[in-house]
Protein backbone atom coordinates (compact mmCIF):
# COMPACT_ATOMS: atom_id res chain seq x y z
CA UNK A 1 0.00 0.00 0.00
CA UNK A 2 1.67 3.19 -1.19
CA UNK A 3 1.21 6.47 0.70
CA UNK A 4 -0.10 9.27 -1.49
CA UNK A 5 2.29 12.06 -2.65
CA UNK A 6 0.33 14.59 -0.61
CA UNK A 7 0.78 12.46 2.51
CA UNK A 8 4.51 12.20 1.90
CA UNK A 9 4.80 15.96 1.41
CA UNK A 10 2.72 16.69 4.55
CA UNK A 11 4.76 14.25 6.61
CA UNK A 12 8.01 15.70 5.33
CA UNK A 13 6.99 19.19 6.40
CA UNK A 14 5.76 17.92 9.76
CA UNK A 15 8.87 15.86 10.46
CA UNK A 16 11.18 18.74 9.55
CA UNK A 17 9.31 21.04 11.89
CA UNK A 18 9.30 18.37 14.60
CA UNK A 19 13.05 17.86 14.33
CA UNK A 20 13.71 21.59 14.60
CA UNK A 21 11.43 21.83 17.62
CA UNK A 22 13.07 18.80 19.22
CA UNK A 23 16.57 20.21 18.76
CA UNK A 24 15.50 23.62 20.08
CA UNK A 25 13.80 22.03 23.08
CA UNK A 26 16.89 19.94 23.76
CA UNK A 27 19.12 23.02 23.73
CA UNK A 28 16.93 24.85 26.23
CA UNK A 29 15.78 22.08 28.53
CA UNK A 30 17.34 21.44 31.89
CA UNK A 31 17.39 18.13 33.79
CA UNK A 32 13.91 16.57 34.15
CA UNK A 33 12.25 16.72 37.55
CA UNK A 34 10.35 13.85 39.16
CA UNK A 35 7.09 15.54 38.21
CA UNK A 36 8.03 16.57 34.68
CA UNK A 37 6.30 15.19 31.59
CA UNK A 38 8.21 12.84 29.25
CA UNK A 39 10.36 14.40 26.55
CA UNK A 40 7.97 13.38 23.76
CA UNK A 41 5.03 14.97 25.61
CA UNK A 42 7.02 18.18 26.14
CA UNK A 43 7.94 18.21 22.44
CA UNK A 44 4.31 17.74 21.40
CA UNK A 45 3.26 20.57 23.72
CA UNK A 46 5.89 22.91 22.27
CA UNK A 47 4.84 22.15 18.70
CA UNK A 48 1.14 22.45 19.37
CA UNK A 49 1.59 25.76 21.17
CA UNK A 50 2.76 27.33 17.92
CA UNK A 51 0.39 25.67 15.47
CA UNK A 52 -3.06 24.16 15.08
CA UNK A 53 -2.88 20.40 15.82
CA UNK A 54 -6.44 19.79 14.68
CA UNK A 55 -5.67 21.39 11.32
CA UNK A 56 -2.49 19.36 10.94
CA UNK A 57 -4.33 16.16 11.86
CA UNK A 58 -7.12 16.95 9.41
CA UNK A 59 -4.57 17.57 6.65
CA UNK A 60 -2.85 14.25 7.33
CA UNK A 61 -6.18 12.41 7.36
CA UNK A 62 -7.24 14.05 4.09
CA UNK A 63 -3.95 13.01 2.50
CA UNK A 64 -4.45 9.32 3.23
CA UNK A 65 -5.67 7.13 0.40
CA UNK A 66 -8.80 5.06 1.03
CA UNK A 67 -6.91 1.93 2.06
CA UNK A 68 -4.75 3.80 4.55
CA UNK A 69 -7.76 5.69 5.89
CA UNK A 70 -9.72 2.46 6.41
CA UNK A 71 -6.77 0.92 8.26
CA UNK A 72 -6.22 3.97 10.48
CA UNK A 73 -9.58 3.50 12.23
CA UNK A 74 -8.87 -0.13 13.20
CA UNK A 75 -7.36 -1.32 16.48
CA UNK A 76 -6.11 -4.84 15.88
CA UNK A 77 -5.04 -7.65 18.12
CA UNK A 78 -1.73 -9.37 17.39
CA UNK A 79 -0.73 -13.03 17.35
CA UNK A 80 2.51 -14.06 18.97
CA UNK A 81 4.80 -13.49 21.93
CA UNK A 82 8.51 -12.63 22.15
CA UNK A 83 8.98 -13.03 18.39
CA UNK A 84 6.64 -11.76 15.65
CA UNK A 85 5.92 -14.51 13.12
CA UNK A 86 6.18 -13.94 9.39
CA UNK A 87 2.45 -14.34 8.77
CA UNK A 88 1.60 -11.70 11.37
CA UNK A 89 4.36 -9.43 10.10
CA UNK A 90 2.98 -9.72 6.57
CA UNK A 91 -0.57 -9.03 7.78
CA UNK A 92 0.47 -5.87 9.63
CA UNK A 93 2.43 -4.73 6.59
CA UNK A 94 -0.46 -5.32 4.22
CA UNK A 95 -3.05 -3.74 6.50
CA UNK A 96 -1.26 -1.48 9.02
CA UNK A 97 -3.87 -0.64 11.67
CA UNK A 98 -4.09 2.67 13.47
CA UNK A 99 -3.62 0.87 16.79
CA UNK A 100 -2.29 -2.43 18.10
CA UNK A 101 -4.03 -4.10 21.02
CA UNK A 102 -1.96 -6.41 23.23
CA UNK A 103 -3.05 -8.98 25.82
CA UNK A 104 -1.46 -11.21 28.40
CA UNK A 105 -0.63 -13.89 25.82
CA UNK A 106 1.45 -11.23 24.03
CA UNK A 107 2.99 -9.62 27.10
CA UNK A 108 3.56 -12.43 29.60
CA UNK A 109 7.34 -12.37 29.15
CA UNK A 110 10.36 -10.67 30.73
CA UNK A 111 10.39 -6.93 29.97
CA UNK A 112 13.18 -7.12 27.41
CA UNK A 113 11.34 -9.81 25.43
CA UNK A 114 8.08 -7.87 25.58
CA UNK A 115 9.86 -4.68 24.50
CA UNK A 116 11.46 -6.47 21.53
CA UNK A 117 8.13 -8.01 20.48
CA UNK A 118 6.33 -4.65 20.63
CA UNK A 119 9.09 -3.01 18.60
CA UNK A 120 8.74 -5.74 15.95
CA UNK A 121 4.96 -5.16 15.78
CA UNK A 122 5.37 -1.41 15.37
CA UNK A 123 8.10 -1.86 12.77
CA UNK A 124 5.87 -4.22 10.75
CA UNK A 125 2.95 -1.79 10.91
CA UNK A 126 5.13 1.13 9.78
CA UNK A 127 6.96 -0.82 7.07
CA UNK A 128 4.65 0.35 4.25
CA UNK A 129 5.02 4.00 5.20
CA UNK A 130 1.97 4.01 7.46
CA UNK A 131 1.55 6.41 10.37
CA UNK A 132 2.85 5.07 13.71
CA UNK A 133 0.21 2.99 15.52
CA UNK A 134 -1.03 3.39 19.04
CA UNK A 135 0.12 0.44 21.16
CA UNK A 136 -2.58 -0.32 23.69
CA UNK A 137 -3.42 -2.66 26.55
CA UNK A 138 -5.93 -2.85 29.38
CA UNK A 139 -3.92 -1.84 32.45
CA UNK A 140 -6.52 -1.17 35.11
CA UNK A 141 -4.86 -2.87 38.06
CA UNK A 142 -6.04 -5.67 40.31
CA UNK A 143 -7.37 -8.60 38.30
CA UNK A 144 -6.88 -6.76 34.97
CA UNK A 145 -3.12 -7.07 34.56
CA UNK A 146 -1.68 -8.13 31.20
CA UNK A 147 2.03 -8.20 31.94
CA UNK A 148 4.54 -10.80 32.98
CA UNK A 149 7.28 -10.63 35.63
CA UNK A 150 9.06 -7.32 35.93
CA UNK A 151 6.02 -5.07 35.50
CA UNK A 152 4.31 -4.18 38.77
CA UNK A 153 0.60 -4.83 39.28
CA UNK A 154 -1.41 -1.72 40.14
CA UNK A 155 -3.77 -2.03 43.11
CA UNK A 156 -7.37 -2.79 42.22
CA UNK A 157 -9.50 0.32 41.65
CA UNK A 158 -11.78 -0.57 44.57
CA UNK A 159 -8.88 -0.51 47.04
CA UNK A 160 -8.43 3.27 46.72
CA UNK A 161 -11.80 4.04 48.28
CA UNK A 162 -10.82 2.10 51.39
CA UNK A 163 -7.46 3.84 51.46
CA UNK A 164 -9.24 7.20 51.28
CA UNK A 165 -11.30 6.25 54.34
CA UNK A 166 -8.18 5.30 56.26
CA UNK A 167 -5.73 8.01 55.18
CA UNK A 168 -7.97 10.79 53.84
CA UNK A 169 -9.05 11.48 50.30
CA UNK A 170 -6.20 13.84 49.43
CA UNK A 171 -3.52 11.37 50.51
CA UNK A 172 -5.18 8.50 48.67
CA UNK A 173 -5.54 10.49 45.45
CA UNK A 174 -1.93 11.62 45.62
CA UNK A 175 -0.79 8.02 46.10
CA UNK A 176 -3.00 6.88 43.23
CA UNK A 177 -1.54 9.45 40.85
CA UNK A 178 1.99 8.46 41.86
CA UNK A 179 1.25 4.76 41.40
CA UNK A 180 -0.25 5.42 37.96
CA UNK A 181 2.75 7.54 36.97
CA UNK A 182 5.29 4.93 38.05
CA UNK A 183 3.36 2.13 36.37
CA UNK A 184 2.91 4.28 33.28
CA UNK A 185 6.67 4.76 33.04
CA UNK A 186 7.15 0.98 33.17
CA UNK A 187 4.73 0.24 30.34
CA UNK A 188 5.89 3.26 28.31
CA UNK A 189 9.41 1.83 28.45
CA UNK A 190 8.04 -1.34 26.85
CA UNK A 191 6.63 0.68 23.97
CA UNK A 192 3.00 1.17 25.01
CA UNK A 193 1.40 4.58 24.64
CA UNK A 194 -2.34 3.97 25.12
CA UNK A 195 -4.11 2.50 28.15
CA UNK A 196 -7.67 1.18 27.86
CA UNK A 197 -8.43 2.34 31.40
CA UNK A 198 -9.63 3.51 33.86
CA UNK A 199 -13.18 2.35 34.51
CA UNK A 200 -15.24 5.45 35.40
CA UNK A 201 -18.50 3.64 36.15
CA UNK A 202 -20.11 4.18 39.53
CA UNK A 203 -20.51 0.88 41.37
CA UNK A 204 -24.08 -0.08 42.25
CA UNK A 205 -26.09 -3.17 43.10
CA UNK A 206 -26.95 -3.74 39.44
CA UNK A 207 -23.43 -3.73 37.98
CA UNK A 208 -21.52 -5.09 40.98
CA UNK A 209 -21.49 -8.69 39.74
CA UNK A 210 -19.86 -7.64 36.47
CA UNK A 211 -17.50 -4.87 37.61
CA UNK A 212 -16.47 -6.30 40.98
CA UNK A 213 -13.30 -4.45 42.09
CA UNK A 214 -12.74 -2.70 38.74
CA UNK A 215 -14.74 0.38 39.83
CA UNK A 216 -13.42 3.11 42.12
CA UNK A 217 -16.62 2.76 44.19
CA UNK A 218 -20.14 3.97 44.66
CA UNK A 219 -19.50 7.68 45.28
CA UNK A 220 -19.61 9.75 42.07
CA UNK A 221 -17.29 12.42 43.45
CA UNK A 222 -14.63 9.92 44.46
CA UNK A 223 -14.92 7.97 41.20
CA UNK A 224 -14.36 11.23 39.29
CA UNK A 225 -11.41 12.26 41.45
CA UNK A 226 -9.80 8.81 41.34
CA UNK A 227 -10.20 8.48 37.58
CA UNK A 228 -8.72 11.97 37.12
CA UNK A 229 -5.74 11.13 39.36
CA UNK A 230 -5.16 7.88 37.50
CA UNK A 231 -5.27 9.58 34.08
CA UNK A 232 -3.01 12.40 35.31
CA UNK A 233 -0.36 9.92 36.41
CA UNK A 234 -0.49 8.02 33.15
CA UNK A 235 -0.36 11.24 31.12
CA UNK A 236 2.75 12.37 32.99
CA UNK A 237 4.35 9.11 31.88
CA UNK A 238 3.37 9.67 28.24
CA UNK A 239 0.38 7.31 28.21
CA UNK A 240 -3.01 8.38 26.88
CA UNK A 241 -6.09 6.89 28.55
CA UNK A 242 -9.38 5.60 27.17
CA UNK A 243 -12.03 5.87 29.89
CA UNK A 244 -14.63 3.10 29.98
CA UNK A 245 -17.33 1.82 29.63
CA UNK A 246 -19.77 4.56 28.58
CA UNK A 247 -22.59 4.79 29.55
CA UNK A 248 -22.19 1.86 31.94
CA UNK A 249 -23.06 -1.78 32.44
CA UNK A 250 -25.72 -3.79 34.20
CA UNK A 251 -25.22 -7.10 35.97
CA UNK A 252 -25.18 -8.92 32.63
CA UNK A 253 -21.69 -9.67 31.30
CA UNK A 254 -21.60 -8.32 27.70
CA UNK A 255 -19.13 -11.10 26.85
CA UNK A 256 -22.07 -13.50 27.29
CA UNK A 257 -25.25 -11.55 26.56
CA UNK A 258 -26.71 -8.10 25.90
CA UNK A 259 -26.90 -5.88 28.96
CA UNK A 260 -29.77 -3.42 29.33
CA UNK A 261 -29.26 -0.13 31.16
CA UNK A 262 -32.67 0.94 32.35
CA UNK A 263 -33.76 4.23 33.86
CA UNK A 264 -34.86 7.63 32.67
CA UNK A 265 -32.52 10.10 30.99
CA UNK A 266 -32.34 12.02 34.26
CA UNK A 267 -31.31 8.88 36.17
CA UNK A 268 -28.77 7.99 33.50
CA UNK A 269 -27.32 11.52 33.64
CA UNK A 270 -26.53 10.92 37.31
CA UNK A 271 -25.01 7.54 36.47
CA UNK A 272 -22.55 9.04 33.96
CA UNK A 273 -21.47 11.96 36.16
CA UNK A 274 -17.79 10.87 36.29
CA UNK A 275 -17.62 10.75 32.47
CA UNK A 276 -19.35 14.14 32.20
CA UNK A 277 -17.08 15.78 34.76
CA UNK A 278 -13.91 14.43 33.20
CA UNK A 279 -15.05 15.72 29.81
CA UNK A 280 -15.85 19.11 31.35
CA UNK A 281 -12.40 19.30 32.95
CA UNK A 282 -13.47 18.80 36.55
CA UNK A 283 -10.76 17.01 38.51
CA UNK A 284 -12.95 15.98 41.43
CA UNK A 285 -10.13 16.71 43.89
CA UNK A 286 -11.10 18.46 47.15
CA UNK A 287 -10.49 22.21 46.57
CA UNK A 288 -7.60 23.55 48.60
CA UNK A 289 -6.94 20.24 50.34
CA UNK A 290 -3.32 19.84 51.36
CA UNK A 291 -1.56 17.35 49.13
CA UNK A 292 -4.52 16.88 46.80
CA UNK A 293 -3.72 16.65 43.11
CA UNK A 294 -5.24 19.41 41.04
CA UNK A 295 -6.31 19.91 37.47
CA UNK A 296 -8.29 17.60 35.25
CA UNK A 297 -6.21 15.67 32.71
CA UNK A 298 -7.03 15.34 29.01
CA UNK A 299 -9.23 12.38 28.13
CA UNK A 300 -7.77 10.73 25.03
CA UNK A 301 -10.79 8.55 24.43
CA UNK A 302 -13.97 7.04 25.77
CA UNK A 303 -14.92 3.42 25.14
CA UNK A 304 -18.59 2.83 24.33
CA UNK A 305 -20.06 -0.45 25.51
CA UNK A 306 -22.48 -2.83 23.81
CA UNK A 307 -25.24 -1.98 26.27
CA UNK A 308 -28.83 -1.29 25.25
CA UNK A 309 -30.12 2.00 26.67
CA UNK A 310 -33.87 2.23 25.94
CA UNK A 311 -34.16 5.80 27.26
CA UNK A 312 -31.86 6.91 24.43
CA UNK A 313 -32.17 4.19 21.79
CA UNK A 314 -34.52 1.24 22.25
CA UNK A 315 -33.33 -0.56 19.10
CA UNK A 316 -29.52 -0.33 18.89
CA UNK A 317 -26.79 -1.15 21.40
CA UNK A 318 -24.55 1.77 22.36
CA UNK A 319 -21.69 0.93 20.01
CA UNK A 320 -24.11 0.94 17.04
CA UNK A 321 -26.20 3.93 18.12
CA UNK A 322 -25.74 7.37 16.52
CA UNK A 323 -28.22 8.66 19.09
CA UNK A 324 -26.08 7.57 22.02
CA UNK A 325 -22.75 8.58 20.45
CA UNK A 326 -23.65 11.76 18.58
CA UNK A 327 -26.58 13.14 20.57
CA UNK A 328 -25.66 12.10 24.10
CA UNK A 329 -21.89 11.70 24.27
CA UNK A 330 -20.85 14.29 21.68
CA UNK A 331 -23.91 16.53 21.83
CA UNK A 332 -25.09 16.78 25.42
CA UNK A 333 -21.75 15.95 27.08
CA UNK A 334 -19.65 17.73 24.40
CA UNK A 335 -16.95 15.11 24.14
CA UNK A 336 -14.51 15.88 21.31
CA UNK A 337 -11.95 13.11 21.74
CA UNK A 338 -11.77 9.57 20.39
CA UNK A 339 -14.77 7.28 20.65
CA UNK A 340 -13.64 3.66 20.70
CA UNK A 341 -16.13 0.80 20.38
CA UNK A 342 -15.69 -2.18 22.68
CA UNK A 343 -14.68 -5.60 21.34
CA UNK A 344 -17.17 -6.93 18.78
CA UNK A 345 -16.34 -10.54 19.61
CA UNK A 346 -18.46 -10.15 22.76
CA UNK A 347 -21.78 -11.93 22.50
CA UNK A 348 -23.67 -8.64 23.00
CA UNK A 349 -22.47 -7.66 19.51
CA UNK A 350 -21.46 -10.93 17.82
CA UNK A 351 -24.96 -12.45 18.15
CA UNK A 352 -26.34 -9.53 16.14
CA UNK A 353 -23.93 -9.12 13.22
CA UNK A 354 -20.56 -10.28 11.92
CA UNK A 355 -17.39 -8.44 13.00
CA UNK A 356 -17.19 -6.86 9.54
CA UNK A 357 -20.77 -5.58 9.71
CA UNK A 358 -20.23 -4.42 13.30
CA UNK A 359 -17.22 -2.31 12.32
CA UNK A 360 -19.12 -0.53 9.55
CA UNK A 361 -22.22 0.01 11.70
CA UNK A 362 -20.16 1.43 14.56
CA UNK A 363 -18.12 3.78 12.39
CA UNK A 364 -21.27 5.00 10.65
CA UNK A 365 -22.84 5.61 14.07
CA UNK A 366 -19.98 7.90 15.09
CA UNK A 367 -17.26 5.69 16.57
CA UNK A 368 -13.72 6.70 15.57
CA UNK A 369 -11.96 3.39 16.10
CA UNK A 370 -13.15 -0.22 16.02
CA UNK A 371 -11.51 -3.42 17.22
CA UNK A 372 -10.56 -6.40 15.08
CA UNK A 373 -8.67 -9.64 15.61
CA UNK A 374 -5.89 -11.00 13.40
CA UNK A 375 -8.18 -13.65 11.91
CA UNK A 376 -10.63 -11.03 10.62
CA UNK A 377 -8.42 -7.94 10.21
CA UNK A 378 -8.33 -8.23 6.41
CA UNK A 379 -12.08 -8.80 6.22
CA UNK A 380 -12.84 -5.83 8.47
CA UNK A 381 -10.52 -3.64 6.41
CA UNK A 382 -12.16 -4.79 3.16
CA UNK A 383 -15.64 -4.25 4.62
CA UNK A 384 -14.79 -0.63 5.48
CA UNK A 385 -13.42 -0.09 1.97
CA UNK A 386 -16.53 -1.68 0.45
CA UNK A 387 -18.76 0.57 2.57
CA UNK A 388 -16.79 3.57 1.32
CA UNK A 389 -17.32 2.48 -2.27
CA UNK A 390 -21.05 1.88 -1.73
CA UNK A 391 -21.55 5.11 0.20
CA UNK A 392 -22.64 3.31 3.37
CA UNK A 393 -19.69 5.11 4.95
CA UNK A 394 -18.68 8.53 3.68
CA UNK A 395 -15.06 9.49 3.29
CA UNK A 396 -15.85 12.60 5.35
CA UNK A 397 -16.92 10.38 8.28
CA UNK A 398 -13.69 8.37 8.11
CA UNK A 399 -11.55 11.49 7.76
CA UNK A 400 -13.26 12.92 10.84
CA UNK A 401 -12.47 9.73 12.77
CA UNK A 402 -8.88 9.56 11.54
CA UNK A 403 -8.35 13.25 12.34
CA UNK A 404 -9.17 12.61 16.00
CA UNK A 405 -6.85 9.61 16.06
CA UNK A 406 -3.99 11.51 14.42
CA UNK A 407 -4.49 14.56 16.66
CA UNK A 408 -3.95 12.36 19.72
CA UNK A 409 -0.90 10.77 18.13
CA UNK A 410 0.55 14.24 17.60
CA UNK A 411 -0.29 15.26 21.17
CA UNK A 412 1.33 12.13 22.62
CA UNK A 413 4.45 12.52 20.50
CA UNK A 414 4.00 9.46 18.26
CA UNK A 415 4.53 11.41 15.05
CA UNK A 416 8.21 12.18 15.06
CA UNK A 417 11.21 11.73 12.71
Amino acid sequence: MKPSPLLLFTLAVFFAFSLAARQDAGDKAGPPSANSAPADSILADSILADSAPADRAAALAAALDDASLAAQVIMSGVDGKSLLGQDMRRLLGDCPPGALMLFRYNLNAPPEEARRFIAQCVEAAEAAGALPPFVAADHEGGQVHRFGPGIGRLPAAASWEERARQEGRAAALGALETAAYESGREIRALGLNLNLAPVAEILNDDNRAFLDDRSFGGDADFVTAAAAAYIRGMERAGIGCVVKHFPGNSGVDPHKNTAVLSGSREELARAVQPFARLIQGVSGAPPGASGAPSGAPPVTGIMVSHVLVPAWDAERIGSFSPVLINQWLRGDLRFEGLVLADDFSMAAASTLVTPEEAAVLSLAAGADMVMAWPQNLRQVHRAILAALEKGTLSRARLEEAASRIIAEKIRLGLLRP
